[in-house]
């Protein structure tokens, strides 16, 4: 009777391990459904221009 008032801490332990296990995996996989999604349309059908790079030289307008 002693031994039903108290859970085996063990098993219990264990069971929450085997929870977090799962829903880290459940995680996992969405971030990598995530990254292997193709890229959403860009919402400037014209396409704008790219910034230039940083080492670039700057264009001077001409006269």
């Amino acid at each position: 009777m002693a031994d039903d008032a108290k859970p085996d801490p063990k098993a219990a332990r264990e069971a929450r391990l085997a929870a977090a296990l799962r829903a880290n995996l459940r995680r996992r996989k969405a971030q990598a459904r995530g990254r292997e999604a193709p890229p959403p349309p860009a919402s400037d059908p014209g396409g704008a221009a790219p910034p230039p790079a940083p080492d670039a030289p700057a264009l001077e307008p001409k006269d």
